[in-house]
């Protein structure tokens, strides 16, 4: 049977010490390798270990001095290293950009070469995320494995709290979203991700910091709630792990998936899209008006 199997890099971080997240990331890498994965994942913005930008003037400049672009040699690096252990690689940093940095994910294949940048479309504007530019659109690409290819896309963090961000990937033909994330995982967010998954028929896998940089738990649901049409439903919990640091591997079964989204009542089956024109709206009305969000 078809598997994809993506490596959950939980980590702690350096900090803003890229050089050492470079060294750190790179063993994690191949310990993922050694598993058998096909991907390895890292948590949100791993560069500079999701270091908040300043507020003072100076600590903001310093702080966007670490944003790294695709010919930089943090990118290289793993691009290099994706070639070597015939792994694809999906790595995070706040990416260079125009005027303010971006919140970024780009997402290597086996042999190195680049198929998929993403950088975060909901920056968490009421935090220091809001010195980054937030992206323009939710991607997809196609991911060639070794016997195998998949259609990946990339969410990150608060992205995930949103519908409409998982929503427009199934819609763009998403089977498995990759997810980077810095932030606390309780109960409540994680049944949140597992309902994304659920709705959209979607493989999701998410890549957490461990304790003591958040409180890990990264996890992945395999989008197939019925395995029989009188089964009972099931959790689609692929893994999740504690709150220590590792390398956790979920196993993703494209065959079964492929043929769950085939025939079920979710994702994109029975949608009437007609109806859902307050969906574009652009203004926000009471309560939820806030002075900081960017739309």
């Amino acid at each position: 049977m078809s598997q994809f199997r993506v490596a959950l890099l939980q980590m702690v971080s350096s900090g803003r010490d890229q050089e050492a997240n470079l060294h750190k990331g790179e063993t994690f890498c191949r310990q993922a390798r050694e598993l058998g994965a096909d991907l390895a994942l890292f948590p949100e913005m791993w560069n500079v270990g999701y270091a908040p930008c300043p507020t003072d003037v100076d600590g903001r400049r310093d702080w966007q001095a670490g944003a790294v672009g695709p010919q930089d040699d943090f990118v290289l690096h793993f691009r290099a290293l994706a070639s070597e252990l015939q792994m694809a690689v999906a790595l995070t940093y706040l990416e260079r950009w125009e005027v303010a940095p971006r919140n970024s994910v780009s997402i290597f294949d086996r042999r190195g070469q680049e198929v998929l940048t993403y950088a975060k479309v909901h920056t968490c504007d009421f935090s220091s995320e809001a010195a980054c530019t937030p992206g323009d659109g939710f991607r997809v690409a196609d991911l060639e494995l070794a016997h195998e290819t998949v259609r990946i896309g990339a969410m990150i963090c608060y992205d995930r709290e949103f519908p409409e961000s998982a929503r427009a990937l199934m819609l763009g033909g998403a089977e498995v979203v990759l997810t980077p994330n810095a932030c606390t995982l309780e109960p409540l967010r994680i049944g949140q991700f597992q309902a994304r998954s659920f709705e959209n028929m979607m493989g999701l896998a998410m890549t957490n910091y461990a304790a003591p940089d958040e409180n890990g738990h990264s996890v992945a649901f395999d989008g197939i709630a019925i395995e029989t049409p009188d089964a009972p439903s099931r959790n689609m919990r692929l893994v999740e792990a504690g709150e220590e640091e590792g390398v956790f591997l979920a196993e993703f079964p494209l065959e079964r998936l492929r043929a769950y989204r085939s025939c079920r009542p979710w994702a994109n089956a029975y949608r009437k899209p007609r109806m859902y024109e307050a969906l574009g709206t652009i203004q926000a009305a009471p309560p939820f008006v806030r002075s900081d969000s960017r739309r």
